[in-house]
């Protein structure tokens, strides 16, 4: 065993898409990992900061910390509330106030999914095998306030079976934003239905992302398109076998 990892596995992989979490867990235990999933952790916060409700915000981000603050690794499989841990924690507990030394403590044992296999476990090739032509999506916290592009692609790349084809405008928003799908459909549709139509034009047949906001988003208007794509989480991708 090379150690234990706690998994945070986010609310939408909680209610929506829990195959992501057991896809992680799939994962990390075939790297020899222990992983154990605490029952009592919640979310991140993000819904509640992103709305302006710092409160509480700061409430559920005070129960994420004790939840999680004897973890010795915690895994996200998410870039969205990987970002809300390691940098909008800071500015719900600025410098002085209570609990900023167990943020300080806490932030860099959070990793996201991918960066977590490329930079802790070192590890590119984890056995996987996927037939089929793949692209990939950029999702806007990962790739703006994590720096992450290269490392999913890398995995891809040694997934055998697997063909990836970039499209056109991979980093380019999806439209979902949380709340502003909801504050602003029209726009939030419109920029799906463009990012649709660049991933047709690849040839793939399953768009691939980090973040199940973004794959939940893309889906909606697939189905509402009626074209002949699927969508799928890299944990998920990374977990066939």
């Amino acid at each position: 065993m090379y150690g234990r990892v706690s998994l945070f596995v986010t609310c939408l992989v909680d209610q929506l898409f829990p195959n992501v979490g057991l896809a992680v867990a799939d994962v990390l235990e075939r790297l020899g990992y222990q992983v154990e999933f605490r029952p009592q952790q919640t979310c991140c916060g993000q819904p509640a900061f992103n709305s302006g409700y710092r409160e509480e915000a700061q409430a559920v981000a005070e129960h994420f910390i004790r939840v999680f603050r004897d973890a010795d690794f915690i895994v996200v499989p998410s870039g969205s509330c990987t970002s809300m841990i390691t940098h909008h924690f800071f500015e719900l507990f600025p410098a002085g106030s209570d609990l900023r030394e167990e943020v300080e403590y806490l932030a860099p044992r959070v990793w996201e999914f991918s960066k977590f296999l490329l930079e802790v476990a070192k590890v590119e090739d984890v056995g996987a095998r996927f037939e089929g032509v793949v692209t990939y999506h950029d999702s806007c916290h990962a790739l703006r306030e994590l720096g992450i592009r290269e490392g999913p692609r890398r995995l891809l790349a040694k997934v055998r079976g697997l063909t990836l084809r970039e499209m056109s405008i991979a980093e380019e928003c999806c439209g979902f934003g949380g709340t502003f799908s909801i504050k602003f459909p029209e726009v939030s549709a419109g920029m799906a239905r463009t990012k649709i139509e660049s991933i047709l034009k690849t040839g793939a047949s399953t768009i691939v992302s980090i973040d199940s906001s973004c794959l939940m988003q893309l889906q909606g208007v697939i189905a509402r398109m009626g074209v002949p794509l699927e969508t799928k989480h890299l944990a998920e991708i990374l977990a066939s076998r």
